[in-house]
C-alpha cells in the first residue's frame, strides 16, 4: 500500500460526503500519488520544514506531505472537506497532531502561526493568481513552492519582457521572488478530467526592492501598463502620473515611448520613486 490516496477511494471518499467537484470552486481532485510525490519532491521539501498547502481537496497532496514535513497547514474553503482531512489522514496511518486543518476562503488569508516555509499547492484555477500573489505578500516565511496551475497561467507567472504571456501577474510575483517552470502535469492525473493542461511553477524567495507604499505605488503603474498594454508608457500612465507622466518616465531612466511589456519591475520601481 503507497499509505497515499488513490482514485477509487477518493471517489469512495467525495460519494461518502455528499462532494460533487464543482467548476465553481476549480475542483479537480488529483488521483495520481505518483504525481502527488513529484510535486513535493520539487518544491524540496524536508523535515524541517512546515508546509502549507491551499484547497488540499480530499487529502491527496495533503498525504504526501505528511510524509515529508513537519507539519502541514491546509486552507480548506469547503467545510465538509475541511472536516474529513484529519479522518483520512489518520486512517492512512499519519499523525494528525501535526495537520493544521483551517477551513476559510484563501482569499482571505492573514498571518499564520506556526510560519509556513513552502508552499505546496493544487491551486484552483480561477483564482490561482491573486491567491498566489498574496500568499507572497502576507507570508514572508515562506522561502519557497510549488504551485499546480492551468498551463496558461504558468505561461504568464514565467514569462519574460517582450513575449504574449508577459503582464501584470509576470512582474508583480517578481517583487517577492523568482519563478520558474517546474514541468507539465497530464489531464489524466485529476477527477474529473479538465479540460484545460496544467503545469508546475516553483518560486524562490529573494529579498523585496522596498517597503510597502513602494510595492503599492509600482503595483499601480504595472495595473495602468497592462490595462492598456498596446498604449505607449507615456499614455498608458497618464492617469498615474499626470500631464508630465513623459518626464517623469524619461527621469526615470526609462523611454516613455515603450510598452509596458517591454519593462522590468526595477523600471516599474524607478518610475514610481521619480513621481
Amino acid at each position: 500500500m503507497s499509505g497515499l490516496l488513490g482514485a477509487a477511494e477518493i471517489r469512495e471518499i467525495a460519494s461518502r460526503i455528499g462532494v460533487n467537484p464543482t467548476k465553481k470552486l476549480g475542483q479537480n481532485f488529483v488521483v495520481d500519488a505518483n504525481t502527488c510525490r513529484r510535486i513535493v519532491k520539487a518544491a524540496d521539501v524536508d523535515k524541517n520544514d512546515i508546509a502549507l498547502e491551499i484547497g488540499p481537496g480530499l487529502g491527496s497532496l495533503t498525504l504526501a506531505l505528511l510524509e515529508t514535513a513537519s507539519q502541514v497547514i491546509v486552507i480548506e474553503i469547503d467545510t465538509r472537506l475541511a472536516q474529513e482531512l484529519p479522518t483520512t489522514a489518520q486512517s492512512h496511518g499519519f499523525d494528525t497532531s501535526v495537520l493544521t486543518v483551517l477551513n476559510f476562503d484563501a482569499m482571505n488569508l492573514e498571518a499564520l502561526n506556526p510560519e509556513p516555509t513552502v508552499l505546496v499547492a493544487n491551486l484552483p484555477y480561477n483564482i490561482s493568481v491573486p491567491v498566489l500573489l498574496r500568499a507572497f505578500e502576507k507570508l514572508p516565511s515562506l522561502r519557497t513552492g510549488v504551485v499546480m496551475v492551468q498551463s496558461e497561467v504558468a505561461d504568464r507567472l514565467v514569462a519574460k519582457p517582450g513575449s504574449k504571456s508577459y503582464g501584470s501577474p509576470s512582474v508583480k510575483a517578481t517583487w517577492w521572488g523568482t519563478l520558474t517552470p517546474a514541468g507539465n502535469v497530464g489531464r489524466s492525473i485529476f477527477w474529473p478530467v479538465p479540460n484545460v493542461d496544467s503545469s508546475l511553477v516553483r518560486f524562490d524567495r529573494h529579498d523585496v526592492p522596498g517597503d510597502e507604499s513602494l510595492r503599492l505605488k509600482t503595483f499601480a503603474l504595472v495595473d495602468g501598463a497592462f490595462a492598456q498594454r498596446r498604449k505607449m508608457l507615456r499614455s498608458a500612465l497618464s492617469n498615474q502620473l499626470g500631464p508630465n507622466a513623459s518626464s517623469i518616465i524619461e527621469s526615470a531612466g526609462v523611454d516613455p515611448t515603450l510598452r509596458g511589456e517591454a519593462l522590468v519591475l526595477g523600471d516599474f520601481i524607478r518610475i514610481a520613486q521619480a513621481q
